[in-house]
């Protein structure tokens, strides 16, 4: 008697998802083997497969587990910092089947969703509900599923925060095949560790997100944007404090340096009024959105924000026209397309305590000086989020570049990443400059999560040797 071949590993999961969900070899579209990340080259896998629930996410989890094969999910692929980008033999397990909104729970203000529903797909079906899922990266396409792994955050965050303030609880498949719920609709518990929390911002690296079970709140129905131009950006922190201090609760807080600015407005052919006097002497506008309920009550708002933002040092204050206001935020969540599209070599979003913006900022002029670099800045003000274009093609000077950008961020208390993610593009230098300690005990909790190592290694930190 003959013995029995061993079946393939795309035979084994093709009998899990079925004829037409899985692709190998040259069929596998380029999409699967990237996300938008600057620095990280495609890698094509060796299966991408779309499973369609979490019984069949769990079974290729448990097949992987036991073939010792690396796993990577992925989602819209939005992500900037090749955390979805996968290994050579290993698998994708695409989500472009599981997108379905399982419930809105209009009592408990609750939506539960799959990790494929994009951020566009659930605002469109909690708009007429009055409804609204505050979490809004700048890209409308962008999976919820990728928005948990990576702790997303947005614009928005100095209002809602981030993602992990908006994840109630979460249906995960571990690395062993098991599958796990944690959280549920209730806002508070003290029944054992917090494994929703843990999950969160782990970039698929503990545990693969099936459900996610979303909080949700009433939509306002009136905005307004407020655009005050500065002679420097000391002047800008010293105002947002005082901005998010006195009770106008804005929705946005963003600071634009002039060269970015000049970008925003030339690629959405905008006009802002602004007289050319004014930009003369402008280093970085400040860009304030307010929301409110009722029109009466929103006008009240912008009049006090107005006058406080023209104590504060505005050179001066502009409330703009609804449309012009909603393209400018559209031109600010698309800065990253357009500084790819300007030829960016890298992108950086470090985030430091927010009075310590004006610091950081002279560091990384300096540091830009030293390498012969062009860094163009803007951020989330409210949060101490800075983002930075850095166009230098040299990959040796590009590199001491960004360390010298990390370190001096690191200095002011801040952190690596505000809301990307380290992913495989940051790995090896947090892992320098990452206490010791912790990065042994991050190694901990993924070998009780994922003992055989196959849920997307090599992101956030190396494997153990």
């Amino acid at each position: 008697m003959r013995p029995m071949t061993p079946r393939s590993l795309a035979d084994a999961v093709l009998d899990i998802v079925g004829a037409g969900h899985l692709d190998v070899g040259d069929a596998i579209s380029d999409d699967d083997t990237h996300d938008e990340c600057l620095t990280i080259e495609a890698v094509r896998p060796a299966v991408v497969a779309r499973p369609a629930s979490t019984v069949e996410v769990a079974a290729i989890v448990s097949e992987c587990a036991a073939r010792k094969i690396p796993l990577t999910p992925r989602g819209s692929g939005t992500g900037l910092s090749g955390a979805c980008t996968p290994a050579q033999d290993g698998v994708v397990i695409s989500f472009a089947r599981m997108a379905e909104i399982i419930e809105i729970d209009e009592l408990n203000h609750v939506a539960v969703v799959q990790p494929g529903v994009t951020l566009q797909a659930l605002d469109a079906a909690l708009a007429p509900l009055g409804l609204i899922y505050p979490v809004f990266p700048g890209e409308s396409s962008a999976s919820l599923g990728g928005n948990v792994a990576t702790n997303a955050g947005g614009m928005r965050a100095v209002k809602y925060g981030v993602t992990r303030h908006q994840v109630l609880g979460l249906t995960a498949v571990l690395g062993t095949g098991e599958t796990i719920q944690t959280g549920g609709k209730f806002v508070k518990s003290t029944a054992g560790y917090d494994l929703t929390q843990l999950i969160i911002g782990s970039e698929g690296t503990l545990a693969i997100v099936t459900e996610a079970t979303l909080k949700l709140y009433p939509r306002p129905t009136h905005a307004a944007t407020v655009l005050a131009p500065f002679r420097s950006i000391d002047k800008i922190s010293d105002a947002v404090p005082r901005i998010v201090a006195s009770g106008v609760g804005p929705l946005i807080v963003e600071y634009i340096d002039r060269t970015a600015m000049a970008g925003i407005v030339k690629s959405t052919k905008l006009d802002l009024g602004i007289p050319k006097d004014v930009k003369a002497k402008t280093m970085a506008y400040l860009v304030v959105v307010l929301e409110q309920r009722r029109a009466d009550r929103l006008d009240e708002d912008v009049e006090e924000l107005a006058a406080l933002t023209s104590e504060l040092g505005a050179l001066d204050v502009y409330v703009l026209p609804p449309g012009a206001g909603a393209r400018l935020i559209e031109g600010r969540e698309r800065a990253f397309w357009a500084a790819k599209g300007a030829g960016a070599n890298d992108i950086v979003d470090m985030v430091v305590p927010r009075a310590s913006i004006p610091e950081y900022m002279a560091a990384v002029a300096e540091a830009g000086d030293e390498t012969g670099s062009t860094i163009v800045a803007c951020g989330h003000a409210g949060d101490g989020n800075v983002h930075l274009s850095v166009y230098q093609e040299d990959d040796e000077a590009r590199g001491k570049l960004i360390r010298t950008l990390f370190e001096a961020g690191l200095a002011l208390g801040g952190a690596i990443s505000g809301e990307h993610g380290i992913g495989r593009a940051k790995q090896h230098v947090y892992e320098d400059l990452e206490d010791p300690a912790k990065l042994a005990l991050f190694r901990r909790i993924k070998a009780s999560f994922d003992p055989h190592e196959i849920l997307n290694p090599d992101v956030i930190f190396s494997r153990q040797p």
